[in-house]
């Protein structure tokens, strides 16, 4: 197994183990922006990430959601692009859709992914050229054929605000999950059809998430249909996203941008 993907693993699972010693527990929680929470399990599970990470390939840049970003990184063939806990707010509210993500990016190719959601256990794992796997068994994407078949993994905030109302009886279920990160590797799991987005998403929510879809055989790409090159100087990913199997992804832009 790839050694970086060994790294990224362990560091994973032990900064799910301090998140665990949190959750449901008594925490600080701050607003970093409007509806965006940060908590202390966030803070600390970076630190661990951080901290066992850079120990272990001191010469790799760092990208995380809770550290301040440092130009340094741009400059480097090998960068971690972390976010030490996708989806603080269901962690807040007690629901067990959040994850660690990690992943490597080599000049710009996220080339090694981990999810791991310390509640269920489940570990998502991708490193470039070797498939993804789940818990240790090949994942791939899969779709049906029809789209008014299909199940797509949106966004609980996004579903609220009445984003998906104009795709209400195109697609064949809209089920909202928490966690951008978490519902790629479901989506990599063959749990449902696509992953979508129709707001902004950023480096770290989705770098890990992407590494794993390719991986099982998919693709990721922004609603105007480019694929992401990882570490970039704003690492703000527009205007939405889509992944799944590739003939899937393909069908769903063409409906989310109107061409269908």
């Amino acid at each position: 197994m790839n050694t970086n993907l060994n790294i990224a693993i362990n560091a994973a699972k032990e900064a799910g183990d301090i998140i665990m010693g949190y959750y449901k527990a008594d925490y600080e929680i701050k607003d970093k922006s409007y509806h965006n929470p940060v908590t202390t399990a966030d803070y600390a599970a970076d630190a661990h990430l951080k901290k066992v990470l850079l120990e272990a390939r001191p010469d790799y840049g760092w990208l995380s959601e809770e550290t301040v970003d440092s130009p340094e990184r741009l400059s480097k063939k090998y960068v971690w692009v972390v976010d030490p806990l996708d989806g603080t707010k269901e962690f807040v509210e007690g629901v067990p859709n959040f994850v660690v993500s990690v992943a490597l990016v080599e000049n710009g190719k996220p080339i090694v992914g981990v999810l791991f959601n310390p509640v269920t256990k489940e570990t998502f794992t991708a490193s470039d050229g070797e498939g993804a796997h789940l818990n240790g068994a090949t994942i791939h994407c899969t779709t049906k054929e029809d789209v008014g078949n299909m199940v797509i993994l949106n966004s609980r905030s996004e579903t609220r605000r009445g984003l998906w109302a104009p795709f209400d009886g195109t697609f064949g279920e809209l089920k909202a999950v928490g966690s951008v990160a978490y519902k790629l590797g479901l989506t990599a799991a063959s749990q449902a059809d696509i992953f979508a987005s129709l707001r902004p998403k950023n480096e770290w929510d989705i770098c890990a998430g992407n590494c794993i879809i390719n991986e099982a055989g998919g693709k990721l790409i922004d609603l105007n249909g480019n694929q992401r090159i990882y570490n970039q100087e704003n690492t703000l990913i527009t205007p939405g996203l889509i992944a799944g199997k590739i003939e899937a992804v393909d069908k769903t832009l063409n409906i989310l941008s109107g061409k269908n």
